[in-house]
Formats: structure tokens, sequence, C-alpha cells
């Protein structure tokens, strides 16, 4: 799943995109799947967290401590949702 989030802090507003990577980070802080997203939703301290990881791997200077980055925070959207369903292996059909 790739999500474009548009943050606004006290400097700069600017644009980034998850990655397998992040969201997997996000999994393990949050303790949940990422399929739970299209059932349950996310609230800001989930985006929140995800646009900071971002930015870090965007090469966007951030603070190293997740809750300094919250203070400087303004604004934060979702611009968009990229949903990449991956079959299960029950889904799996060979045609040959």
């Amino acid at each position: 799943m790739k999500i474009t989030l548009k943050v606004t802090d006290q400097n700069e507003t600017y644009e980034v995109t998850t990655n397998l990577f992040t969201t997997v980070l996000w999994e393990r802080k949050f303790k949940r799947k990422a399929s739970d997203i299209q059932t349950v939703g996310m609230g800001y301290e989930d985006l929140a967290f995800l646009a900071f990881v971002s930015a870090k791997e965007s090469g966007i200077t951030v603070p190293a401590i997740f809750e300094d980055y919250l203070k400087r925070l303004q604004d934060i959207s979702v611009v968009e949702e990229e949903s990449t369903n991956h079959p299960t292996p029950g889904e799996v059909t060979n045609d040959n």
C-alpha cells in the first residue's frame, strides 16, 4: 500500500509517499496490520508516524524524536492512497 501525505509543519509544506519499509515500521509500532486500514481506518497519530518515517527515508530533515516532530506539525492529509492487493496463496491460479 502506498499513501501520499501532504504535510505542513512550522517551516514548510511537502509531500511524502509511504513504501513497504515505512508501512512495516508502522505495523510494528502500533501492533496492527496494514490490512486493518481498510476496515478500521487511521488516526492522526498513524498518519503523522507514517509521514515522520517517510520524510526521513526521503532525506527530509526532521527531528530525531517522533514527539518532537509532532510538535512541529500544523496539518497532515492524505493526497492519494494506492492499494496494492497481493493475492493470497489460495487466490493464485496457474493457467498452464
